[in-house]
């Protein structure tokens, strides 16, 4: 995948951050970085996330797969006001332009899958003020787009990193764009954490609480720190599905919260060891039968006694 950043109206010591992780990861072999830096004029501003698309393009009608960011839409809204302001073109709502919509739809709209091959994937950054994503630019844009990440800052100062609000993260795409094995497991363990958010505040006022209620707040903390990733850690999807099937199934709910990481190392590397065959069947995209989802939690259960008995 070749991967183009187009960093708008940002400061140059966080692109320099930025460019300083990707080489220290290897990534620039493959990634084009297209700046229009916050103290450049807003007419450049306005004009870089669309040259960058063009590079993106460039790629795409050669065959390849792109994947363009956009860092960040909200700046480019704003320079693009800054110029229709000194243009006198009359202001609308929050002095944005009338066009604006038009202007971020007809930018988003060049991501598509090219029937000969070659694609071009879009992931606009936008940025919340007061955490309001009912605000005009972030409007605009979610309705323009298939879904979004909401990152609160909330769950980041609580050290819940990555720090995603699953209540206001949506997806209409959904598990279409899913390995089929993700949906096997994911279901049960988005309604368990759903439930265990909404009993986890009753829990705060000392609410004497059953212990079936106990159960589901117990099994939503450990989701929860099971969910916690390390930056730049990314995990192969076998890994990641066996992982939340063992979580879905209750197998993790009496480790120690210290000892989850450790629990976590010993799933995935009894995977890695026993089930090659079928890491390579949920990679290739093959629906999770329940002879599979069986040999899943067979893999953890003895991974997990091991740890616990060694």
């Amino acid at each position: 995948v070749i991967c183009i950043y187009c960093a708008i109206g940002q400061r140059s010591s966080a692109v320099a951050r930025v460019i300083a992780a990707l080489r220290a990861h290897d990534a620039m072999r493959y990634t084009v970085v297209v700046v229009a830096a916050g103290d450049d004029p807003p007419g450049l501003q306005y004009i870089t996330p669309f040259a960058a698309t063009s590079i993106a393009e460039y790629f795409m009608h050669q065959g390849r797969d792109v994947l363009i960011v956009y860092d960040d839409l909200t700046r480019h809204a704003r320079a693009y006001r800054e110029l229709s302001l000194l243009l006198r073109r009359p202001p609308g709502r929050e002095a944005f332009p009338g066009d604006i919509f038009y202007v971020h739809a007809h930018l988003l709209e060049r991501a598509t899958h090219l029937r000969a091959g070659g694609s071009l994937t879009a992931l606009p950054i936008l940025e919340t003020e007061a955490q309001n994503l009912a605000a005009y630019i972030p409007t605009n844009l979610v309705s323009i787009t298939d879904g979004q990440i909401y990152l609160s800052p909330d769950l980041f100062r609580k050290g819940l990193l990555p720090a995603v609000d699953v209540g206001r993260s949506v997806s209409r795409v959904g598990g279409k764009a899913q390995l089929a094995a993700y949906r096997a497991v994911t279901g049960a363990l988005k309604l368990s954490y759903a439930q265990f958010e909404e009993l986890e505040v009753f829990a705060r006022f000392g609410t004497r609480l059953d212990e079936a209620t106990r159960r589901t707040i117990r099994h939503g903390r450990q989701v929860r720190e099971i969910l916690k990733q390390g930056q730049f850690q990314a995990l192969p999807p076998a890994e990641q599905v066996a992982v939340l099937a063992a979580t879905s199934q209750h197998l993790l709910d009496d480790i120690p919260a210290e000892q989850l990481r450790a629990a976590e190392q010993a799933i995935r590397q009894a995977l890695r060891t026993q089930g090659s065959a079928l890491c390579a069947a949920i990679e290739r995209g093959a629906a999770l039968t329940d002879a599979d989802l069986q040999q899943l939690l067979a893999i953890a259960r003895a991974a997990l006694s091991c740890m616990v008995n060694g």
